[in-house]
């Protein structure tokens, strides 16, 4: 199969694509810098000429559409690039599937359920109206809205994904990155961080995350919608004495605080549909994988 993957050096995307390659595909590649891959295809998710150029050269069977700005914070300090990356882009990716055909599984997030407060199952949003509380939730859904709309009046043919909290080596340290990646950068270093009390969340390790997508390209149903999360539901402070206790460290460099307003609580997550259409496998323990991620960024970081 000819597979196109946006956001194709990213955390996930990268992992993806080399999953599928290893299955037999053939798989392009696009993102906004250079790479070496002769495979790879430079371009702009915001600038339709680009994107169309994309398409028009690898002309895929299937795109999985991974690229996006990531994160709550990331978000609010770079609206603009959010805004157009995500709402604009994700336009762009559905009118050349009107015009080429090819079948589409959309990367959303977990922050869609936003102030849920029950079990996030995947039929949620057709049952409440639900708050999104920031701007890269906002834009999560309405590019899964977008989504709707194209299959109601072209009959697109889309997978969306909603993605719980994916962590482990690959993800390269900013502040902008995620709760793990953060909190092993910094307990590395010996260096304080900031745990807020009372939110729970369900991590699930790279590898096993990519392999439930990488399912759908055999397995693909249009008008499906996946919750793509593990089994490991844990609270933040687990997540962080799990990190500590890898690193045979204390907690004194912990700084903890009350909950982190305008941030969902808890993230309690249905993952049925997705054992039960995409299969189950083995997943990586979380302290194995917390062992991993810290491994990694020992390694990369010369620590």
């Amino acid at each position: 199969m000819k597979i196109l993957v946006t956001g194709g050096t990213g955390v996930v995307g990268a992992k993806l694509v080399a999953n599928l390659r290893a299955k037999g595909n053939e798989v392009w590649m696009t993102d906004r810098g250079h790479h070496f891959d002769p495979q790879f295809i430079r371009a702009d998710l915001g600038e339709f000429r680009q994107v169309a150029d994309v398409v028009e050269r690898c002309k895929p069977d299937l795109v999985f559409h991974a690229g996006a700005e990531f994160g709550r914070w990331n978000g609010e300090a770079y609206y603009e690039s959010l805004w157009r990356t995500n709402v604009v882009g994700t336009k762009h990716v559905l009118m050349l599937q009107k015009e080429h055909g090819f079948r589409l599984v959309h990367f959303s997030s977990s922050e869609v359920y936003g102030d849920h407060t029950g079990v996030m199952s995947e039929d949620v949003m057709d049952k409440f109206e639900i708050k999104q509380l920031n701007d890269y939730a906002m834009t999560k859904w309405v590019n899964e809205q977008q989504v709707l709309n194209a299959e109601a009046m072209w009959n697109s043919q889309v997978v969306r994904i909603r993605i719980f909290n994916t962590y482990g080596p690959g993800e390269y340290f900013s502040e902008w990155r995620s709760v793990i990646c953060r909190f092993v950068h910094a307990a590395l270093r010996g260096q304080r961080y900031r745990v807020h009390n009372g939110h729970t969340r369900t991590h699930t390790y790279i590898d096993d995350a990519v392999e439930w997508i990488s399912r759908i390209a055999t397995n693909f149903r249009a008008g499906s919608v996946f919750n793509i999360a593990g089994s490991h539901r844990t609270d933040i402070k687990t997540v962080s004495d799990t990190i500590l206790k890898v690193l045979e460290r204390s907690d004194e460099i912990v700084d903890y605080a009350p909950p982190e307003p305008m941030t969902t609580i808890d993230k309690i997550v249905d993952n049925s549909r997705m054992l039960r259409e995409l299969g189950a496998l083995q997943e990586l323990t979380f302290e194995e994988g917390i062992r991993r991620t810290v491994n990694w960024q020992r390694d990369i970081y010369g620590l």
